[in-house]
């Protein structure tokens, strides 16, 4: 897809060599292809069912399962080197993760199961894949230091061949950090303005300050509830540090104790039984040759490409189609390069022989119906041109009736010939919504219609999340404005919003929509649950 995006870094060229022996594996939320072997990629996605399954254990919160596309997809793509040219050249990335309706993708080195330790770029993709659940889980924005304390918190996990895990276990990567980094005093923790105030330009504690204070207000029990209390003071309306003030107390005197437990030398985790964390089935299959042939170009593809990066991609990805040209999954891919390259044409003939082949392949629905909505622009008869681009995006809703893009593109088939969008369209956008939480475009594009129609108390709810979101950059300034607009705006009467970026209808991976890094969301509880026995660790 051509798209820019932020994750870690911003994306470059890259060439990823062709390998072989690809495995899939397909579990509840996730699907994994790696070049390794049957046994080490079904371990690798059980491992994350198990976690997903500690988070909703630990949180006492719960996730609508998603539709097989809207899972997320883990590309194992090689060497540490080969993952850093993906993402850019940076020479500190060890994975990144890009959430979009749809297409939720995460791209890893090769998988590396060292026993009970943690590879580093394990828990990147831990840490992202928390953001991903824990908005998911809640549509309230947390501040940012329980947002990615929370986070390091559950990524700091560990796995037993038995099928048992720890959570919660000391976030090692992060001592360096908070021995030798600028100090992030508490107030500064919890304040974030304050936090960007003062900060330098030199790295800082923030990470490891945040685990270590969400890691001693789970554990330490004379604070028992102190973090569910705080954080309910917050979604009541009061500030991170009011709320702080009013559930911990002193905070010079949590500050001392803070330091304390730094120096602690032992603390405890969660110990989870496979029993306390039942996962269902992982299908693990070879690839076809083909796609195996194909893979690395699909990486290329859906890690997001520009036009000269798109051209590049197609010449491959038709060498490969011209070696196996009745293979599907093969064509499928070849249908997302043509479409990225500005093959409309192509890109649907190539589509066309995919689902001839085989019509469960969800992605040559998909990128048919983004070559003709592209099509449809110039149409003589809008109405006509949309109607005939809608059908495989009907079709794929048949197939995958909670599939987030149908019902986004249905909504747009009237936006886009300037038709006013029926109820049963406007509920299709919401819905899309609730199915992809973690897609900070559609939200926004949500909140946009729900203010045209007057809903501005429903609006001012989807929109808050995207104001509180701390990895929202423009998009999180400008929506803040947005909602201060609304201060006095009347429920009832519409409210046409004029933001100065991009346009207002939901940005497709295909129109270069710029998701965060990762999503943050609720995880604490909004009422107190009781946790597994902490054992020490």
């Amino acid at each position: 897809m051509i798209r820019a995006f932020l994750a870690f870094a911003l994306c470059a060229g890259m060439a990823v060599p062709a390998q072989a022996d690809w495995h899939e594996a397909s579990s509840e939320h996730f699907v994994v292809y790696a070049d390794d072997s049957a046994k080490d990629v079904q371990r690798f996605a059980e491992m994350l069912e198990r976690y997903h399954a500690a988070m909703s254990l630990i949180t006492g919160r719960s996730t609508e399962p998603p539709s097989p596309s809207n899972r997320v997809t883990i590309f194992a793509v090689g060497s540490d080197r080969q993952i850093r040219k993906l993402a850019g050249g940076s020479k500190t990335i060890a994975g990144f993760y890009i959430p979009r309706a749809g297409a939720s993708r995460a791209f890893v080195p090769d998988i590396r199961l060292r026993g009970r330790n943690t590879d580093f770029s394990m828990i990147v993709l831990l840490h992202e894949y928390a953001h991903h659940f824990l908005i998911s889980s809640s549509r309230f924005a947390m501040p940012r230091w329980m947002s990615e304390g929370g986070a390091e918190f559950f990524a700091s996990a560990s796995f037993d061949k038995d099928g048992s895990m720890n959570i919660g276990k000391p976030a090692i990567h992060r001592a360096a950090e908070l021995a030798y980094a600028r100090d992030v005093p508490l107030r500064e923790l919890l304040d974030h303005e304050l936090y960007e105030a003062n900060r330098g330009k030199k790295y800082d504690a923030f990470y490891g300050r945040s685990w270590l204070l969400f890691h001693y207000l789970r554990f330490e029990e004379s604070r028992a509830g102190q973090l569910n209390a705080y954080w309910q003071a917050i979604r009541e309306g009061q500030s991170s540090l009011e709320a702080a003030e009013m559930a911990f107390g002193d905070l010079d005197e949590l500050e001392d104790e803070l330091e304390n437990y730094s120096k602690a030398r032992k603390m405890f985790n969660y110990r989870l039984p496979p029993e306390r964390v039942p996962i269902g089935p992982v299908a693990v299959r070879e690839v076809s040759e083909g796609l195996g042939e194909m893979l690395p170009i699909i990486i290329r593809s859906q890690r997001g490409v520009n036009k000269e990066e798109a051209a590049e991609v197609l010449v491959d990805a038709r060498e490969v189609a011209a070696e196996y040209p009745g293979d599907a999954g093969v064509l499928a891919a070849l249908a997302e390069a043509e479409y990225d390259a500005g093959n409309d044409a192509e890109a649907i003939s190539a589509a066309d022989r995919a689902i001839a082949i085989d019509p469960s392949i969800t992605n040559s629905y998909v990128q048919k119906g983004y070559a003709l909505f592209r099509m449809a622009e110039d149409a003589d008869d809008q109405e006509a041109a949309y109607a005939r681009a809608m059908e495989p995006f009907s079709a794929l809703n048949g197939i995958e009736n909670d599939h987030p893009l149908p019902l986004v593109y249905y909504y747009r088939s009237f936006v886009y010939r300037g038709a006013e969008p029926n109820e049963t369209a406007r509920h299709a956008l919401e819905r899309a919504a609730q199915l992809a939480p973690f897609d900070k475009s559609l939200w926004l594009n949500a909140a946009m219609m729900q203010l045209r129609e007057g809903k501005i108390a429903i609006a001012r709810s989807s929109l808050e999340p995207l104001a509180n979101d701390p990895h929202g950059g423009g998009m999180a300034v400008m929506v803040q404005r947005l909602i201060e607009a609304l201060e006095d705006a009347p429920e009832g009467v519409p409210f046409d919003a004029d933001l100065s970026f991009g346009d207002d209808e939901y940005d497709t991976p295909a129109d270069g929509d710029e998701p965060g890094d990762g999503a943050s969301g609720d995880v604490g509880d909004d009422e107190p649950v009781d946790p597994p026995a902490g054992d020490a660790g």
